[in-house]
């Protein structure tokens, strides 16, 4: 894919928005990082421990993913230009939220229920695995979907890509 500039017509708010979204996809996605590589470490013999590493991996993610549902929902994020500068969006934004609101919560609920565990010796790792997965999986789906929408709204809007070229961005490092 060959980056593109960032249209010259975005407002400074836009410009803002989109620099917070990024930076809260990169944190989330270091979280999900973090969590797949706990999960894929070695667990026999050492449980408790695997189960610790993969706790404080999943609580690195639940807090990323609160920091990004908090940018998300201010009157000045992406999301809410979509929903105020594209009515026919509005919905869709709507599902957005809700939808990230109900992956937060599976997340959330499953590192309640594995702390509350980790007292108990005997982890079923698969079990903890295949469920982390599914989450993982919905997350990946839900960001997906988020991505398409605010790019299907500014290139609406635009009639440009929205990517930056990261590579100028970062001091040549592409991404």
């Amino acid at each position: 894919m060959t980056p593109h500039a960032e249209p010259s017509n975005f407002t400074p708010a836009q410009r803002e928005g989109l620099g917070t979204r990024r930076a809260d996809q990169d944190r989330t996605l270091d979280g999900i990082h973090r969590l797949e590589a706990s999960l894929g470490s070695a667990a026999p013999g050492r449980e408790p421990q695997w189960l610790r590493d993969v706790l404080g991996s999943l609580e690195h993610l639940v807090e990323a993913m609160r920091e990004e549902q908090r940018n998300a929902e201010r009157p000045d994020s992406l999301l809410s230009d979509v929903s105020r500068t594209q009515p026919r969006l509005r919905n869709r934004v709507r599902g957005i939220r809700a939808q990230y609101g109900q992956v937060r919560d599976a997340v959330d609920a499953l590192c309640h229920e594995l702390t509350a565990r980790s007292e108990e010796p005997g982890a079923d790792v698969a079990d903890i695995r295949q469920r982390l997965g599914w989450v993982l999986t919905m997350l990946r789906h839900q960001r997906s979907r988020e991505s398409d929408l605010i790019y299907e709204a500014y290139y609406d809007a635009f009639n440009t890509d929205l990517d930056v070229d990261r590579a100028d961005e970062r001091g040549g490092e592409a991404h």
